[in-house]
């Protein structure tokens, strides 16, 4: 991933943000190591064990008045002590004007000052999703991606196994592609994946026979989707009568993407299986757990209530 600079940020964000540069362009390419924001707080106060340095720190109304109550001697101590810190760049809220000296200061250490015409709030909360977005983790899958009823399918198995062909099967009976072949994952968070696809490719698929089609084209606007989280890994596999596959539902797989383990379903492949009927009941049935309904624990649970009575029976039974 390349680094992002102050310059870039600037550039992304100046009109969401109302951006105005106060320094010169001094230190415009200093890289900006990760999307964790901060205020000084402390530091201020000359507290430095715990600041951490590789944020970008925002100075907001009440950093300011407390920087304006202090004598011009205690001031410049304050903002040299916060300046020596060395983060990427301080950006002043709600277009307050910086109390002397920080422009000086800031200027002679090669760090920006960027006013911004937002709230300190709408600041946090306008900037914060670009950062984090940009500094998550990414990865790339070969498969194909459908919302089938809400949930994200990703489909994954050999090539030429028939995915695309699955997921163009789900479209034509109502539901939404979001991405084929080649598949972008974005982590969101701790556990949350996000799937696109690539920007040139977006909503076309190959169907071999058939060449490249444009589903959008084709079926709509409605057959489609920007991006969809990924809640089902369904892979698709040849049957093997060697192989030994879950029957019941109690043995639940997994799957792991950027370090989220994800339900994996494994479908085995014969003549004359409907898979697009299996792929819904696949969605539905996650939906049912995600309400708190497991069909095949509940299932089960009523066959051991009834093997316990039957037990008790015999044991009760002295004839």
């Amino acid at each position: 991933m390349d680094p992002l600079t102050v310059r870039q940020l600037i550039e992304r964000k100046q009109e969401t943000l109302g951006l105005q540069l106060l320094t010169d362009e001094h230190g415009l390419d200093r890289a900006i190591p990760g999307p964790d924001i901060s205020s000084p707080g402390l530091v201020l106060t000359g507290f430095t064990e715990r600041f951490p340095t590789d944020r970008i720190q925002v100075l907001g109304e009440t950093e300011i008045a407390f920087l304006q109550s202090l004598d011009p001697e205690r001031r410049r101590n304050s903002v040299e002590v916060f300046f020596a810190c060395d983060f990427p760049a301080v950006f002043i809220t709600k277009g307050l004007e910086p109390p002397d000296p920080i422009l000086e200061v800031a200027a002679s250490r090669g760090t920006p000052v960027i006013l911004s015409r937002s709230s300190t709030s709408d600041f946090y909360n306008r900037i914060k999703p670009f950062l984090e977005e940009r500094f998550a983790p990414v990865t790339t899958l070969h498969g194909s991606l459908a919302d089938v009823y809400g949930v994200g399918l990703l489909f994954i198995g050999q090539s030429g196994i028939g995915k695309s062909e699955t997921v163009l099967d789900l479209v034509e009976r109502g539901h939404r592609l979001v991405a084929d072949d080649l598949i972008h994952v974005t982590r969101r968070g701790n556990d949350i994946l996000i799937g696109r696809g690539h920007e040139l490719q977006r909503h076309h698929m190959e169907i071999r026979g058939v060449g490249i089609i444009d589903v959008r084209r084709l079926f709509g606007i409605r057959a489609i989707r920007q991006q969809k989280r990924l809640e089902v890994v369904v892979q698709l596999e040849i049957w093997d009568k060697a192989e030994i596959y879950d029957r019941t539902g109690l043995d639940q797989q997994s799957a792991e993407i950027l370090g989220v383990e994800l339900p994996r379903v494994v479908v085995p492949l014969v003549p004359g299986k409907n898979i697009t009927v299996m792929s819904e009941v696949i969605a539905m049935n996650h939906l049912l757990k995600y309400a708190g309904i497991d069909s095949a624990k509940l299932f089960n649970q009523r066959l051991l209530d009834r093997m316990q009575g039957t037990r008790e029976y015999l044991e009760e039974d002295y004839e």
